[in-house]
C-alpha cells in the first residue's frame, strides 16, 4: 500500500481495510514506551518481557504472555481518525499509555506464571474463572481497590483487579504503601509485592509468544471497525431529564427571544464532554451519548438560556455528571473492548 493513505480524507480512509495498513511498532513512540516498560520490569527484578503486537484494541489473550496494542497508536494520522470517530484517543498521551501498558503487563505476567491458580490470589482478588461481565457497576467510594485506569476499572473483574494492582505496584515512585495506607487495597499490593519477590530473576513457566488478532488478520474496513466500536460504547440505559432540564433552562413563553438551550449545549459540547469524562472516568463517546439525549430533550421542550452563561454551564456540568453517574451506577458501564 502506498503512503497516500496518510493524506486521505477521513471518508476515504474509512474505506481502507485494517489489514492493508502498513503499520509497525518499530521506529514509533510506541517502541520507546515498550522499552520503558521493559526497563521498569528489569528494575523491579522481573525477568519476563511480554511480547507486544498491533491489533484492533488493547487486550491480553488468555494463556498468552504478551499483549496487543491498538493500531491507531502507531501513526499520528490514525490517532486523528480515532479522535474524530471516538472523541478521544485511549493511550494517546504518554502517561496514560504507560498506565495501560503496565496494566496489560500484569495480565501477561499472570498468564506467564499462573498467579491466578494460587489460593492467595483467590482469597484477595476473587476467582479468576468468574464469568466476565459485559458491563459493571463500580463503587467510587470503595477502598478495596487501587486506582490506576479510569472508571474504577479494578472493580470490573478479579483479573482486572490483579492487573490494576500490579500496575500501581510497578509504577515508578508510586509510593503505594503511603498512598494506600489504611485501605483494604494495601493487602493486595503487599501480596503482589510478595509474588514479584518470588519470581525475581525466575524465567516464566509459560513462554507462549502467540499473537491473537494481529492486523494482518483483520479484514474489517476502518468504517466497519468504528461502527462496531461506537455501538459497544453506546448508552442503552433510559435516562429522563425533563424536570432537571427545566431547572437549568427556561420554558416560559416570554423568553422566546433568548438563545436556545440546544445552541448553548452544542456550542459547549466538547468542553462539557471532556470535563465530565475526566471526572467520571467514562469514555468520551458514552458521555457524549448522554449529552446528545439532553440536547434532544431540550429541542423537544423548546428550552432557552435565561441565566448568565457561566451559571448555566456550571449547572449543565452538574447535571451531565449526575446523569452519567446514574448510567454507571445502573450497571451499564461497558467493559473496554
Amino acid at each position: 500500500m502506498s503512503l497516500k493513505w496518510q493524506v486521505m480524507s477521513d471518508e476515504q480512509l474509512l474505506e481502507t481495510r485494517i489489514c492493508d495498513l502498513p503499520l509497525r511498532i518499530g521506529g514509533t513512540a510506541l517502541e520507546n514506551r515498550v522499552e520503558r516498560l521493559y526497563q521498569e520490569l528489569e528494575e523491579s527484578g522481573i525477568r519476563h518481557r511480554p511480547h507486544v503486537w498491533l491489533a484492533e484494541e488493547w487486550f491480553t489473550p488468555d494463556a498468552v504472555a504478551g499483549f496487543a496494542i491498538p493500531f491507531y497508536l502507531a501513526h499520528p494520522r490514525l490517532m486523528r481518525l480515532e479522535r474524530n470517530q471516538m472523541l478521544e484517543v485511549e493511550g494517546g498521551a504518554d502517561r496514560e499509555c504507560m498506565r495501560i501498558m503496565r496494566h496489560e503487563a500484569g495480565h501477561a505476567l499472570d498468564n506467564a506464571f499462573g498467579f491466578h491458580r494460587r489460593r492467595g490470589y483467590r482469597d484477595l482478588f476473587g476467582p479468576y474463572a468468574l464469568p466476565y461481565p459485559r458491563s459493571y457497576r463500580p463503587d467510587p467510594n470503595s477502598h478495596d481497590y487501587v486506582l490506576n485506569l479510569n472508571a474504577w476499572y479494578a472493580q470490573a473483574h478479579p483479573a482486572e483487579d490483579f492487573a490494576e494492582t500490579f500496575a500501581v505496584w510497578l509504577t515508578p515512585n508510586s509510593k503505594w504503601r503511603r498512598r494506600y495506607y489504611g485501605w483494604a487495597a494495601l493487602n493486595k499490593l503487599e501480596y503482589v509485592n510478595h509474588l514479584m519477590g518470588q519470581i525475581a530473576g525466575v524465567p516464566p513457566r509459560n513462554k507462549h509468544r502467540k499473537t491473537v488478532g494481529p492486523l494482518s488478520e483483520v479484514k474489517l474496513t476502518l468504517r466497519e471497525h468504528y461502527l462496531r466500536k461506537r455501538e459497544h460504547y453506546s448508552v442503552e440505559w433510559p435516562a429522563f431529564y425533563d424536570r432537571h432540564l427545566r431547572q437549568i433552562f427556561s420554558q416560559r413563553a416570554g423568553d422566546s427571544s433568548l438563545p436556545t438551550a440546544v445552541s448553548f449545549l452544542r456550542h459547549h459540547r466538547s468542553e462539557l464532554r471532556s470535563e465530565v469524562a475526566e471526572g467520571t472516568g467514562m469514555h468520551h463517546y458514552a458521555v457524549d451519548q448522554v449529552l446528545k439525549h439532553m440536547i434532544d430533550r431540550c429541542k423537544v421542550l423548546k428550552l432557552r438560556v435565561a441565566t448568565p452563561q457561566y451559571e448555566t454551564k456550571l449547572r449543565a456540568v452538574i447535571m451531565l455528571t449526575a446523569q452519567t453517574m446514574n448510567v454507571m451506577q445502573s450497571g451499564h458501564h461497558p467493559i473496554a473492548l
